[in-house]
């Protein structure tokens, strides 16, 4: 078989081998773990390469030019580990793209596609370590099947590197042929795999995760936020939080939760003017515990009246030790985690979990429908004064409260007051300050008038603290999408919002919201697909990630209680159900039974038109001289079907001229003829016999 024949099959071998480093390169990116000028540069060649293999000679790249580019990567890289990534992990990731782009954009020779091999695999395995994501699982199937379609053409490919005598058999077709064999393999791998992933229960993962976190940081939800921390989350659109409601004690079905509660994580009370901050000190250890739960609420919290619900909350991407929860937190379910209250209502955890971290919480929602208790809402000394304290600012700010609150003759009105002006005279902008000023609230009263969530909430705290009125901030998140796919109330980066709290004697900490109201989200087709692709990731973290002996056992259970419950109330326990079944299937079919025929009459149609098109493209080209020695098997398997109809069978050790002798009478004069065309178009390579074959074969079926 000379080189040139096999120029298809190398080069689907070429392209399968791009794809297992494609594959590994998406997973890896996808975890949102490496950079985006890597991520960028690698996709470059990844692209180039494909250009190359397409057929783009003049993008080669010289041997000299990569002896250039390692010896520049060489110095870059300490570099980059000491001043640019800071950590192995990322640096190591980042040496390994580069080799990847080099090793795929020169590769050739067979020890290159080996090695390029490996660097595929590598990407994979750092992105097993570093991605939760249901996409990996996607690009895990992607590298398996060019994986397997790789190695079965470069049996093809190297089968050919030398002369054979055999003609070639379906090289026109042959990586199609490959890739279809390819995918039934995958599809097989994927699906005995599945099956043995969910009987033996995982229990690697924890030690996987010893190595690196997969966690991004995001920034805001610390012991200490620089003004404008939590606005920089509002362009970033990764879920963070995934809450789904439970119902209590498996009685009642769970409430669905409402889509406009905040979700609070820590109240800072220091003020320098640039920076909020709280003491990390204030948090003291939550001891108490009962029936397995913490309790976080004192006997008059627990026996005011109004919604309460449970919910599971799981958060991700969060490189902070803060509890979120909404409304009054009463109990919570953390676990084997300890968990740390300050006197402001801030819950913590005291580490920042390596992995998706999972709590219950049982919580007071509201509205209160029974009388105050004026008692309770008292500050101490220290308190007051911790959330009067101000530094020194602009005294215009000061002035500019009392304008607002002219006329208002309680603290609740001038609150009121502060957050309706504030939310109709200044506007709602992402953008930041081009340069950094000196007193940021000041610029943002009197210069910008506009400024995003935190820059609302500093000011309303700043002004209520200059009227006398204890105030401080809240970093947590607002609303959240339900999904209705998985369950959850979605609540993503963007979703982070700064409010305000002020105590007022009446009703003790209260919260008051001075950020103008954004425009609702509206459904579209990108929205829906996105919840889809959370929902596979929620099943990916449930039932993969979070999988063990625990979840093997609830899955079992689960099947076993539907099956019981099939048994007890299913199609055979109730005949009457399975006769009007059968009656109402018979008076459809009597309804619509032009239609069934006309559609059973269409597929039949179909499957014998595609037969007969079968049969017609390569007689065509036969008589046209257009077949290839390939052909001449599927002829002549068409010819053992036609004798064999007639009653004659080849014997397997039969040569084809020693079958066609054995035949008696006229019809073995047919087959001879056959026979010797067959011998010249399939290895004498002579396209004018096969117009012989299909013209023999055609008396072979009349005689």
């Amino acid at each position: 078989m000379q080189r040139q024949a096999l120029a298809p099959v190398e080069r689907f071998f070429q392209f399968a081998l791009l794809g297992l480093v494609a594959s590994g390169y998406l997973a890896i990116a996808g975890s949102g773990y490496v950079d985006a000028p890597t991520v960028l540069l690698a996709g470059i060649g990844l692209i180039w390469r494909a250009a190359i293999i397409s057929g783009a000679r003049r993008l080669q790249i010289p041997e000299r030019a990569v002896t250039i580019a390692t010896i520049a990567y060489m110095v870059f890289a300490p570099i980059d580990y000491f001043f640019l990534a800071k950590t192995w992990i990322a640096a190591t990731v980042h040496v390994v793209f580069f080799v990847a782009s080099v090793k795929t954009l020169t590769a050739r020779t067979s020890r290159d596609y080996l090695f390029v091999s490996a660097v595929a695999f590598i990407e994979l395995l750092s992105a097993a370590l570093f991605s939760s994501s249901g996409t990996f699982f996607f690009c895990l199937a992607v590298y398996l099947l060019c994986g397997v379609a790789a190695r079965a053409a470069s049996e093809v490919y190297r089968s050919g590197e030398g002369e054979i005598v055999v003609a070639p058999a379906g090289r026109g077709r042959a990586p199609l042929r490959i890739a279809v064999v390819s995918g039934l393999m995958t599809a097989g791998i994927l699906i005995l795999t599945a099956g043995l992933f969910f009987i033996l229960p995982r229990t690697a993962n924890a030690a996987l995760h010893l190595l690196a976190s997969n966690r991004y940081h995001l920034t805001g939800f610390s012991n200490d936020v620089m003004l404008g921390e939590v606005g920089e989350l509002k362009s970033d659109s990764r879920p963070v939080l995934h809450v789904k409601p439970l119902s209590i004690n498996g009685i009642a079905k769970p409430a669905a939760l409402p889509l406009n509660l905040k979700w609070r994580g820590l109240a800072l009370e220091r003020f320098d003017g640039h920076r909020w901050s709280t003491d990390p000190a204030s948090f003291r250890p939550v001891l108490e515990r009962e029936s397995g739960l913490v309790s976080v609420a004192d006997e008059w919290q627990r026996r005011r009246r109004g919604q309460r619900a449970l919910y599971r909350v799981e958060i991700q991407n969060v490189d902070a030790d803060a509890l979120f929860a909404a409304g009054v937190p009463e109990y919570l379910n953390i676990g084997p985690a300890r968990v740390s209250r300050a006197p402001s209502g801030a819950f913590r955890f005291g580490f920042v979990p390596a992995d998706t971290l999972r709590y219950e919480v049982y919580s007071f929602i509201g509205p209160e429908t029974g009388p105050p208790e004026p008692h309770r809402f008292r500050l101490t000394v220290t308190e007051r004064e911790q959330n009067l304290l101000l530094p020194p600012l602009d005294p215009r700010i000061a002035e500019l409260a009392r304008q607002m609150t002219l006329g208002a003759t309680d603290d609740l009105t001038r609150a009121r007051d502060i957050e309706t002006r504030l939310r109709h005279d200044y506007a709602y902008s992402l953008d930041l300050p081009s340069i950094e000023v000196r007193d940021p609230v000041s610029n943002f009263l009197f210069v910008r008038k506009r400024g995003y969530c935190e820059y609302f909430a500093s000011a309303m705290t700043v002004m209520l603290r200059g009227l006398g009125i204890p105030a401080r901030l809240v970093n947590g998140f607002q609303s959240g999408v339900a999904n209705p796919y998985s369950g959850t109330v979605v609540i993503r980066a963007s979703d982070a919002h700064t409010w305000v709290e002020a105590f007022l004697p009446e009703t003790g900490w209260t919260v008051f919201d001075p950020t103008p109201a954004g425009a609702p989200s509206q459904q579209n087709l990108w929205t829906t697909f996105a919840l889809y692709m959370d929902a596979a990731d929620t099943f990916w973290r449930d039932w993969v990630l979070s999988y063990d002996l625990g979840r093997q056992i609830s899955l079992a259970y689960r099947l076993e209680s539907q099956a019981r419950g099939f048994r007890t109330n299913g199609w055979f326990a109730n005949p009457q159900w399975l006769v009007g079944a059968v009656g109402r299937a018979g008076y459809w079919v009597s309804q619509r039974g032009r239609l069934l025929i006309a559609l059973a009459g269409a597929i039949l149609l179909v499957v014998f038109g595609a037969g007969q098109l079968r049969r017609w493209r390569p007689n065509r080209a036969a008589r046209q001289g257009r077949s290839a020695p390939s052909d001449a098997t599927m002829f002549y398997s068409r010819m053992l079907l036609t004798m064999k109809r007639r009653g004659f069978q080849k014997p397997a050790w039969f040569t084809p001229q020693e079958f066609a002798d054995s035949v008696p009478s006229a019809a073995g004069a047919d087959l001879d003829q056959f026979t010797a065309a067959y011998y010249a178009l399939r290895f004498g390579g002579k396209p004018e016999a096969a117009r012989k074959m299909v013209d023999e074969l055609d008396k072979l079926s009349h005689v």
